[in-house]
């Protein structure tokens, strides 16, 4: 059996699934940490050795502007000064404003390189789709805090720039789908919208601007036979029910140290509703336990968790205070 049949099996709740790994995407300077460590020459050859099963392949480049333009021009061509510096929304108040600013379009995207890549691993999981970050698009658009704000005080222009972004994200995704075909099984997209200890925005403000456009990119990636895999770092629990009524096949990556994202909660609640990918806690247990520790914890979170969990990282940025030997003891307990 494949990798990319292994994790197919997870995502369609078979029988006879076992758990599968993925490393995750290490931070730059721990990709050429562990390169040296082990006398490797491409990051290729680093998930070989660790016998991963997964591949992460999004279209990062992919907005080809004939004038060199960026896919987003959130603050008008200046850098901004932190995420609560309002852009060109900062000061909307009617749809016009919204209707008013530059927005992508979808026929500048060129998928050329990212379904070339996917080709090259048509034996493992292939995770792809655009990003697909409206949460943080809209953050940078309006400013943090005024987004919030927004919510409130001026909620039809909030929901107009949603459906702009999301819009050009549905548009450009299908896009893809249609001309890489059955190349690839995973729609994989992230929003962070949880802190370590709750969400950013409430249930019910989450339910009316953001839960619309996941629940577009679902039928979207059902519409092509994918599973749809939602990343979101932080404390979401209150709103898991949602995504699952939602149609969401799978969540990454279980912040196991976040409130209410412990693996024994999380299977309480929702084993067998939703495919887990992650909950190797990335704060404490990767960088200070001993491998052994670390092969004690995959076996109890395959326990809990398993069949239908990916065991990775709980943050796949891992980051250069990880111990090589760590992430290898892990990538062998998720293999027993």
């Amino acid at each position: 059996m494949t990798s990319r049949e292994k994790v197919r099996k997870i995502f369609d709740f078979a029988a006879d699934a076992v758990p599968a790994f993925w490393t995750g995407n290490p931070h730059h300077g721990t990709y050429a940490m562990y390169r040296k460590e082990l006398g490797l020459d491409t990051n290729e050859q680093l998930f070989e050795h660790l016998r991963d099963d997964c591949r992460w392949i999004v279209p990062w480049n992919a907005y080809k502007h004939p004038e060199g333009k960026p896919m987003f021009d959130f603050h008008g061509g200046r850098p901004p000064k932190s995420l609560g510096d309002p852009g060109l929304l900062g000061a909307a108040t009617t749809i016009a404003d919204v209707e008013a600013i530059p927005w992508p379009d979808a026929k500048y995207l060129d998928f050329t390189d990212t379904i070339a890549a996917i080709r090259e691993h048509q034996h493992h999981a292939v995770f792809t789709g655009m990003w697909c970050s409206f949460f943080h698009e809209l953050h940078f658009y309006f400013g943090m805090e005024n987004y919030f704000v927004k919510m409130y005080t001026d909620p039809a222009v909030v929901e107009a720039a949603t459906e702009k972004v999301v819009n050009f994200y549905l548009a450009g995704t299908e896009k893809l789908f249609q001309e890489m075909g059955d190349l690839a099984d995973i729609f994989f997209f992230g929003n962070d919208f949880g802190s370590q200890l709750d969400m950013l925005c409430g249930p019910a403000e989450f339910k009316q601007f953001v839960l619309p456009g996941f629940k577009q990119l679902i039928d979207l990636a059902h519409k092509y036979d994918k599973k749809a895999l939602l990343h979101s770092c932080g404390a979401i629990g209150k709103v898991i029910p949602m995504l699952i009524d939602a149609g969401m096949d799978g969540l990454h990556p279980l912040q196991a140290k976040a409130v209410g994202m412990d693996a024994a909660t999380l299977a309480r609640e929702y084993k067998g509703k939703i495919v887990f990918m992650g909950g190797v806690d990335t704060q404490h247990l990767l960088i200070h336990a001993t491998p052994a520790e670390i092969k004690d914890e995959v076996r109890r979170l395959k326990e809990i968790l398993g069949p239908h969990v990916i065991v990775s990282p709980s943050h796949e940025a891992i980051l250069p205070n990880v111990p090589l030997a760590n992430v290898i003891a892990m990538a062998e307990a998720a293999r027993e």
